[in-house]
């Protein structure tokens, strides 16, 4: 399931909240319990989208620690 959306969603609604679960089988992010492949490409393109700005000589990010040593 796609990670970003569903802590935006469980911040704006809450954590206990079963409305972020609904809006994402709403908007065909997931079907049930299951991610679908709009889901997948959502949290693909979230990613790229916010980690493209790092570049390689950042000092932030997931990897930052391989890039310093």
């Amino acid at each position: 399931m796609p990670k970003f959306l569903e802590e935006k969603l469980k911040k704006e609604y809450g954590a206990k909240s079963s409305i972020p679960y609904k809006v994402m089988n709403a908007i065909g992010a997931m079907h049930g319990n299951k991610e679908t492949a709009k889901g997948a490409a959502m949290e693909h393109k979230h990613f790229n989208h916010v980690h493209q700005h790092l570049g390689s000589g950042s000092k932030t990010g997931p990897h930052a620690k391989d890039r310093l040593k």
